[in-house]
């Protein structure tokens, strides 16, 4: 993990959530117990005491409302548990509901002879509460169903009885609360196993696990609760996990600004976007930048839009051609509405092999060298060699990616992650994949899961919107890694900002750049 992620923060505000793998998690929970001593059976009590004080809390607010009305909400609770450590965290929440006074019934999915050695533990106290354990779900109804069948294990598809128990779940009118993860629910990918529990409210242990986060996965959660019971980064043994995403304010993110600064301290951007037919994509991309905070924007492009540009964005200026202004540039971006013209593809071919300034490719930049193999093949030999490397940003969406990759685009929607990451380790740069939770990879295998935006932002001009953010920061932004995260994540708040504002479903790209700065203004106001 870059060290600019740990120590970005300063007012003690959290900076990231970490995101973790299943063997991750598997580490760090062995690590607790076998290195500093905390025992399997006390963090799992602590796992069930988090789950019950849900469902307690939960029952209080429901009965003081019933109440008013002169009513009385019933307690019927099934434990629905596998075979494994999910299902003793399942055991010891209905035994401690059981003593709560619920009705609680136990259903064991695996049968008793298969269960784990603390699932045994577990069976064996709650029948010393008087828990009786079924091997068939029991006849009635329920109020609460508390899914423990699977845990973060699970790594094929939920088959015969379990996928009748997931289904019956899912057909049941109860509140239904998942331990750690739906069951069905892949805990790296986020992939639906076959079937999976749709939760009300899923407790997890510890850590966030990245199948909460992804798609579909997350449809499944509900809502998220994340709860510390002892399993800590400590438990980490300095190995920090892979991915992770933002929780501080992104005002806290960005670096300072000199209060002695010009136009000049604060970013020279150039900018190569922009057709005959696409200015909009300039003037989007151009004004993203100088809210994301640039000092100086000049946009490369053809004479012809000359004037529709200075008309939209009179703070930025015009060149006719790259390099003409390529000594003046602090960091250049490439690619917003550029096409695939013989023009383009002449400047596209000059930043390449004639800077060294900090870059940033994006759509038709992109395109243009997945077309071209020998353009490619000179930008790797160009980047994996430390003498001729530059600080490099790609910011492709899927289709994009799967062009420079020479695949269907499928392939690289079922494994973002590894194409993310396959990309920033050949090219040495910081590679986005865009989605509706696009990731951030850095060459040292970091990865960045963003949370930020929704549905409003899958409209044109939003990626060009982007372009201009990352371009700007990275402009005073050393790491162009730390440069990408912070863009994405404050231009997926900015999207939620337009949402709130215009609704997502008449949201344009330029309601997304209009609110960079009231995102920025608002987190001042909340937090400096």
């Amino acid at each position: 993990m870059n060290k600019c992620v740990l120590s970005a923060s300063g007012s003690g505000h959290p900076v990231v959530c970490w995101l973790l793998t299943a063997a991750e998690m598997k580490r760090c929970d062995s690590n607790t117990s076998e290195i500093f001593g905390v025992p399997s059976v006390v963090l799992m009590e602590r796992a069930a005491l988090s789950c019950v004080d849900v469902i307690v809390s939960r029952q209080k607010k429901l009965e003081e409302q019933a109440g008013q009305l002169g009513l009385h909400p019933k307690r019927r609770v099934l434990i629905a548990a596998g075979g494994g450590n999910n299902g003793a965290d399942g055991i010891a929440i209905g035994r401690l509901l059981l003593q709560e006074g619920y009705d609680v019934s136990f259903y064991l999915a695996s049968g008793e002879e298969k269960a784990s050695e603390l699932l045994k533990l577990q069976l064996h106290t709650a029948k010393a509460y008087g828990a009786v354990i079924c091997d068939t779900i029991p006849d009635g109804e329920y109020d609460i169903i508390v899914d423990a069948l699977f845990g973060i294990g699970l790594c094929r598809p939920a088959e015969g009885i379990y996928r009748e128990a997931i289904e019956w779940i899912n057909a049941q009118d109860a509140f239904v609360l998942a331990v750690d993860l739906p069951s069905g629910i892949e805990t790296d990918t986020g992939a639906v196993l076959g079937c999976a529990v749709r939760a009300d409210v899923t407790v997890t242990f510890g850590f966030w696990k990245r199948g909460l986060l992804f798609y579909p996965g997350c449809k499944y959660t509900g809502k998220v609760i994340c709860t510390q019971i002892g399993i800590t980064e400590d438990g980490f043994l300095n190995q920090t996990p892979e991915a992770f995403t933002f929780t501080a304010p992104v005002a806290e993110l960005l670096p300072a600004r000199p209060e002695d600064g010009n136009k000049g301290t604060f970013g020279k951007v150039l900018l190569l976007a922009g057709s005959e037919a696409m200015a909009g994509a300039a003037i989007l991309c151009g004004r993203s930048a100088f809210y994301a905070g640039s000092g100086m924007v000049k946009l490369s492009c053809p004479t012809l839009i000359h004037p529709v540009i200075q008309t939209a964005l009179p703070e930025a200026m015009t060149a006719d051609s790259v390099e003409a202004s390529a000594r003046w540039a602090d960091v250049i971006g490439a690619g917003p509405g550029l096409s695939l013209s013989d023009r383009a593809r002449k400047e596209l071919l000059f930043v390449l092999q004639q800077t060294l300034q900090p870059l940033v490719l994006d759509a038709d930049a992109i395109n243009l060298i997945a077309k071209d193999e020998a353009l490619l093949q000179e930008l790797i030999e160009h980047q994996q060699n430390p003498a001729t490397r530059r600080k490099l940003i790609l910011t492709p969406h899927p289709g994009e990616l799967a062009r420079l990759e020479g695949c269907a685009i499928e392939e690289i929607l079922k494994q973002p992650v590894f194409y993310a990451k396959k990309w920033a380790n050949r090219l040495q740069a910081a590679v986005l994949c865009k989605g509706a939770r696009s990731i951030a990879a850095s060459p040292d295998g970091s990865i960045y899961i963003n949370r930020s935006g929704n549905s409003g932002m899958a409209v044109a001009g939003s990626g060009d919107v982007l372009t201009g953010i990352v371009t700007a920061l990275l402009s005073t932004i050393d790491d162009p890694f730390w440069a990408l995260c912070i863009g994405v994540y404050l231009h997926g708040l900015a999207g939620d900002l337009a949402a709130h504002t215009k609704g997502e479903y008449s949201m344009t790209s330029n309601d997304i750049a209009e609110a960079v700065w009231a995102v920025l203004v608002k987190q001042e106001k909340n937090y400096v």
